[in-house]
């Protein structure tokens, strides 16, 4: 059987102790030079990164793409400061061989990229969109329900400031596989406007007054100018579609597009050309007889009239 070991049995021996802190100690020292290199390496790759980084973004921004440069001035500073840490530990830890630290990283991406997915997406869909220029910031755009000024294209996502003054952060994946309505792409921009006229006015009439009015709106264009076209013959009304050109902004596309209303409503009011209302005749008549049904028979009466004539 074997010997059982009491406390009295168990002794620490100080001499192997203070023998295992010496080594430690010894260690250290030797290890100081490497230590002082790596810092000064570590120290180096820091300030190159942050004099990269600042350089691209100020390259970008002397030729008017700030937010580029500032996503590519980030992704380069982290892959120099990467790199310099890398060789840091090379340097401290002479065993870690450079193809041992490759291999590991090219693991340690793969769990990255599986963890970060999103991420990732983002910034490579916020790289995709900068060096592209679909839209630029400043422009007005409609992404899915949002629509709004571009703020700024950052790694992540794109700031839009809606027209009512709010900010709208929209994931750059999703503003690059969604379709995108650039406002502002273009100086100048269509709009239109259906008017409808009674069957009594004259149509040709009506055309020329609404060309006329809208010719004299301020910041309505003139080349291209003003058009209209005859484009329905409803129930109650035919209809005049107008059309004019202004500038792209918002701000000038709301604001004439009421002053032009306001133009035509006027004009036709001084020339006789009436805007109807909607109206219904509605029809009474015995459904119980041979002649159910032949509107023939049926005289039109008003709703609050009754069968022996009274109200």
């Amino acid at each position: 059987m074997e010997e059982e070991t009491t406390p009295e049995q168990i002794h620490a021996d100080p001499g192997l102790i203070v023998d295992k802190i010496d080594s430690w100690v010894d260690g250290l020292f030797r290890l100081i030079p490497n230590i002082a290199v790596a810092f000064v390496v570590m120290v180096i790759f820091v300030v190159a990164g942050l004099l990269v980084g600042l350089g691209i973004r100020r390259m970008a921004h002397n030729r008017r793409r700030a937010d580029l440069g500032a996503v590519i001035g980030s992704v380069a500073r982290w892959a120099i400061w990467i790199s310099g840490a890398m060789l840091a530990l090379m340097i401290l830890t002479p065993s870690i061989r450079p193809g041992d630290l490759i291999a590991g990283l090219g693991i340690g991406t793969v769990a990255i990229g599986f963890a970060f997915k999103d991420i990732l997406q983002n910034l490579l869909s916020g790289i995709l969109l900068l060096i592209r220029q679909p839209f630029a910031v400043g422009d007005q755009i409609v992404v899915g329900d949002y629509e709004g000024t571009v703020e700024h294209i950052q790694t992540r996502a794109t700031l839009i400031k809606t027209y009512d003054g709010r900010r709208v952060v929209i994931p750059n994946a999703d503003v690059y596989t969604d379709a995108v309505t650039v406002n502002t792409a273009f100086p100048i921009r269509r709009s239109q406007y259906d008017f409808g006229i009674t069957y009594g006015s004259d149509t040709k009439l009506a055309m020329k007054v609404a060309v006329e009015a809208a010719s004299g709106v301020e910041r309505v264009m003139n080349d291209p100018g003003p058009e209209a076209l005859s484009v329905d013959l409803g129930d109650f009304a035919k209809v005049v579609r107008l059309r004019w050109w202004t500038k792209s902004t918002r701000t000038d596309v709301v604001h004439v597009a009421s002053d032009v209303m306001l133009a035509v409503e006027d004009a036709f009011r001084e020339n006789g050309v009436e805007i109807p209302f909607p109206t219904r005749t509605l029809y009474l008549h015995d459904q119980t007889g041979g002649d159910a049904g032949d509107r023939a028979t049926a005289l039109p009466r008003s709703p609050g009239e009754t069968d022996d004539g009274g109200a």
